[in-house]
């Protein structure tokens, strides 16, 4: 069972129709700018060995990783069928709206690493989640969530929306710990946009991520 963290009125949303009617439709673009991107594919090379089996939960056409390193197996997951069939990047995925049901379909102790790109601002049972994640998740092996200050407004919980960079970073903690995982490592960084608005020192987006390792 897991630990609540949040009330019933900060899991509200301003559109509170069927998450899988708002992906029905695929979306081939990137949410995320260029300089985001790549700060993202550095931190999965620097932190997940090549002998990884790997969980891109809440997933989309790209997974991010880097091209050179191969996986032991990558499994996607997401709310849109086109977009996962068209990730090259994964072996295997599967369809399923969090928001209604939260048990994560695979083994205990049977992923080293599961990544979270700009998603997790969109989940109304966190506490489920994570606490499904530290069960799926083998010992030493790492939670990886990584968000930016872009959102689908109306489809934000409350506690995302009417919240700053600084304290997502401290609810998705919060919720971590609370199901049992250990203090996670934050991270908060800016970017330097690409291209010409770089050259002129313009930022691009900006990267935030919480790293949670499960205890060995």
């Amino acid at each position: 069972m897991a630990v609540q963290v949040l009330s019933e009125s900060q899991r509200r949303k301003w559109d509170a129709s069927d998450d899988q009617l708002f992906y029905a439709e695929p979306r081939f673009v990137h949410h995320l700018d260029d300089a985001f991107r790549e700060r993202l594919t550095r931190l999965y090379r620097e932190r997940i060995p090549a002998d990884a089996a790997v969980l891109d939960l809440m997933s989309s056409w790209v997974s991010h990783l880097p091209d050179e390193v191969i996986y032991r197996r990558v499994i996607g997951h997401g709310l849109n069928e086109q977009e996962l069939a068209a990730n090259r990047r994964l072996d295997s995925h599967w369809l399923q709206n969090l928001n209604l049901n939260q048990e994560i379909p695979l083994k205990s102790d049977s992923i080293d690493a599961t990544l979270i790109v700009a998603g997790w601002q969109y989940l109304q049972y966190p506490e489920a989640v994570a606490a499904e994640l530290l069960r799926i998740t083998r010992p030493g092996g790492q939670l990886i969530v990584a968000f930016s200050n872009r959102m689908f407004f109306t489809k934000a919980p409350q506690i995302w929306a009417d919240g700053s960079d600084r304290d997502h970073l401290a609810y998705v903690a919060e919720v971590l710990m609370a199901q049992g995982w250990p203090r996670p490592e934050l991270i908060a960084e800016t970017t330097r946009a690409h291209g010409w608005k770089g050259l002129v020192g313009g930022a691009g987006d900006p990267f935030l991520a919480v790293i949670a390792t499960r205890p060995r």
